[in-house]
């Protein structure tokens, strides 16, 4: 191993550490997915069962099981916990980072740490490796496929088709056929721009094909086989139909992407669209003069990845269902894009190599992030930036650093220190987010200080009902008390003693809806506006 082989590894295992893994339990799950998806993981490891995943006792079909399959290892090795169920995440996030460091290091040595590290702290990359989800799974066994089909277009070795196929095997058992399909796009996409249509046949390749289906397909038919509604209810409802129709009312603007994906490739979201331009004029310049795009593997490179990235922000754009973790697969061909345009840059050995206004924007998207770091426990409890001296405080902060980018960047050759000067407000705003908001997000986001006062007021684990809260919460108590919470909402009130969580000053209206029983108050979670109650059991009928 050289030095700069040790320095690299050095550097990506401590910003992989820093960036995925530090924290991972400062704060509880949050949001529905999160505790839904580790209870799930939880059930399926409780019964044994590495087929149907279950939530409450009964088959929810609703994602492929990769996620569960390492959420359960996970349990099984650190056992059940929140930070364990994130865990898989922050491994994946790793090992996409080691692929492109690797992919760059064959096809652009020299920039491989770059791209490496680029991809890492990008905000995309590293919010989803920090939660308990499908979409880094996904964007991992995607993003290591498409490196593998580029490698193989290059090499002309078989093996990294394979490859090709295996993870995107992967990639559905992760989030279902979206990976393959994407994958097609991308591929037909990038055929057309170099006008290479055979390059389709070529990669319809049969042993390829029949390696997908050996290793993606076996649970699809062991789930099905066992819940003869999964076809409809996971590829009909949560694939055709959400795609199609706004099933699940996640409606957003048609240009939704846009403004989404430029925030998941902050703080490099400037010099990434520069790239992205730069391709694409040069495609078009080279197809005006020859007709074609050339045959420069290094430049068509830059072209792949433009179609790489493109392709998710179109594709997603359409349907009719938008959620920001759809764009992920996306964000690492951002970074690839960015890596080419910084050796462009430096090749051209000029102190002016990359325009003024291009270096400003620049510093303006990297310090920014700073400014809500610092104020975030304010932002998440009140909902607005505060004034007076802790805005003056994190503007002062934030101008620092953009003066220190800009000023850096300026100079002769300046673009060499950019990876340097821009991981600076990274680790600056990660750290504040985590030291600064962690208390926050626990006690506003998270159901985990409710859950455990709860506990404290019981001598055992009695039923556990909710009224008129927000589904974030009740998902949350069902992970952290391990148990199925009965919703009022849905016209059922426990016969058995219970105990009850509802929005605050709402007693008045249970003491309607148990009619007859008794109704004691227990304690009031101030953070999120919610009282708590005993309700005893329902007299007996008269004989």
């Amino acid at each position: 191993m050289t030095n700069r082989t040790r320095t690299d590894a050095l550097l990506l295992a401590g910003f992989c550490a820093f960036l995925f893994f530090y924290g991972l339990g400062q704060f509880g799950l949050i949001g529905a997915d999160e505790p839904r998806y580790a209870q799930v993981a939880r059930e399926m490891l409780e019964r044994h069962d590495w087929i149907t995943p279950v939530l409450g006792g009964h088959p929810w079909l609703e994602k492929p099981p990769l996620y569960y399959w390492q959420a359960i290892l996970a349990y099984r090795i650190f056992g059940v916990s929140d930070w364990a169920a994130r865990l898989p995440s922050a491994i994946d996030a790793t090992f996409l980072v080691l692929a492109v460091y690797f992919f760059l290091r064959r096809f652009q040595p020299g920039f491989e740490l770059d791209g490496a590290l680029i991809t890492a702290s990008s905000a995309g990359i590293m919010g989803f490796a920090r939660a308990a989800s499908m979409d880094l799974p996904l964007a991992a066994a995607f993003t290591m496929a498409m490196l593998s089909w580029w490698t193989w277009h290059d090499t002309g070795k078989r093996m990294y088709l394979a490859s090709f196929y295996g993870l995107l095997a992967l990639g559905t058992l992760a989030k279902g056929p979206v990976a393959p399909f994407l994958a097609f796009l991308v591929v037909v996409s990038y055929a057309a721009a170099v006008r290479e249509l055979r390059l389709l046949w070529k990669t319809f390749w049969l042993p390829g094909i029949i390696l997908f289906c050996v290793v993606a397909l076996p649970w699809y038919f062991a789930v099905e086989a066992r819940n003869p509604e999964f076809f409809r209810e996971f590829i009909v409802e949560h694939n055709l139909e959400r795609f199609s129709k706004n099933l699940y009312h996640h409606t957003e603007p048609f240009w939704y992407y846009l403004p989404v994906t430029a925030l998941a490739l902050l703080p490099w979201t400037v010099f990434a669209i520069a790239g992205f331009a730069r391709s694409l004029r040069e495609w078009w310049a080279s197809r005006r003069a020859n007709g074609a795009s050339g045959s420069d593997s290094e430049y068509r490179l830059s072209i792949f990845a433009t179609c790489w990235l493109s392709v998710p922000v179109i594709f997603f754009s359409i349907s009719q269902s938008k959620l920001a973790g759809y764009i992920l697969p996306a964000i690492p061909a951002g970074a690839l894009l960015l890596a080419d345009y910084l050796r462009h840059g430096l090749e051209q050995n000029h102190p002016r190599a990359v325009a003024p206004w291009l270096i400003i924007l620049h510093a303006l998207f990297a310090a920014a992030p700073i400014v809500p770091a610092l104020l975030i426990a304010y932002l998440i409890t009140q909902h607005r930036l505060p004034g007076g001296q802790p805005m003056l405080v994190a503007l002062a902060v934030a101008f620092a650093l953009w003066a220190g980018i800009a000023l850096t960047l300026a100079r002769k050759n300046g673009l060499r220190m950019l990876r340097f000067v821009t991981l600076i407000p990274v680790v600056l705003t990660v750290g504040a987010v985590m030291k600064l908001g962690s208390r926050a997000l626990d006690e506003t986001l998270s159901a985990r200080p409710l859950a455990q006062e709860l506990a404290t007021v019981e001598m055992h684990q009695r039923p556990l009902a909710v009224y008129h809260i927000r589904r974030e919460l009740e998902y949350g108590l069902t992970f952290y008390r391990n148990q199925l919470s009965f919703n009022y909402d849905w016209g059922r009130v426990l016969p058995e003693e219970h105990l009850l969580v509802a929005p605050e000053n709402s007693q008045a209206a249970i003491e309607k809806l148990v009619a007859g029983r008794r109704v004691s108050y227990l304690g009031h979670y101030a953070p999120q506006h919610v009282d708590y109650f005993w309700v005893a059991a329902a007299p007996s009928p008269s004989p």
